[in-house]
């Protein structure tokens, strides 16, 4: 994997690098504290950004009630995710044939089921308190699969969204600054000549200064 193998290089050169482990790799956290070539596990993090503010990373699936209190709705939601994956998939190489963009199947799906909205809205609120119960000025978090970056009073909360659906990430520019990235929308860029942010290697960007979140 390339994404695996810059990581390893990065580390080999001396950057820190810590491994949040989330529901779907949950194995990883009998590791915690433990460092592998340069790369330590964790189960949360404080980063600070260039401008001087302190982030809370953490996945975020220890605050998902049904993720720990009913196991079996957890196994449902992941075959209707796996399906909704499927289905993605499928619309996915159907638009590619038609010459159209790409579109997230499962991403529509989940703005337009109400409870998935309401779920979405109570985990922002329920990981900016965590934030504030840190004492944080912020929260770089994932899980829901919904990228975002929000203010609730005086704590931002960061959402990565994910590589699998999305493609998203969060990059953090030298000044502090940061900034969702939607790989569908940067592929398009690519073929214009443009310089772009390449999540591959991000620390490596030529035009555009930034850095991985």
């Amino acid at each position: 994997n390339d994404v695996v193998q810059k990581l390893l290089r990065k580390a080999r050169k001396g950057a820190s690098i810590t491994y949040i482990a989330g529901n779907h790799d949950e194995f990883a956290r009998q590791f915690q504290g433990v460092h592998f070539g340069g790369i330590v596990v964790a189960d949360r993090a404080i980063h600070e950004t260039a401008d001087g503010r302190r982030l809370l990373v953490i996945h975020g699936d220890q605050f998902d009630t049904v993720v720990h209190n009913q196991r079996w709705l957890a196994y449902l939601g992941d075959y209707a995710y796996d399906t909704a994956m499927l289905i993605n998939r499928v619309v996915t190489k159907l638009r590619h044939l038609l010459g159209l963009p790409y579109w997230s199947f499962s991403s529509w799906a989940k703005v337009k089921v109400k409870n998935a909205v309401n779920f979405i809205g109570s985990f922002q609120t329920v990981l900016s308190e965590e934030a504030r119960r840190s004492h944080v000025d912020g929260v770089i978090c994932g899980h829901i699969h919904h990228a975002a970056i929000e203010s609730y009073g005086d704590v931002q909360y960061i959402n990565t969204g994910d590589w699998v659906e999305s493609c998203t990430a969060a990059v953090e520019h030298f000044d502090g600054r940061l900034e969702i990235l939607t790989w569908a929308h940067v592929l398009p860029e690519s073929s214009t000549g443009k310089d772009v942010l390449v999540p591959v290697d991000i620390i490596d960007l030529k035009g555009r200064a930034a850095r991985a979140a």
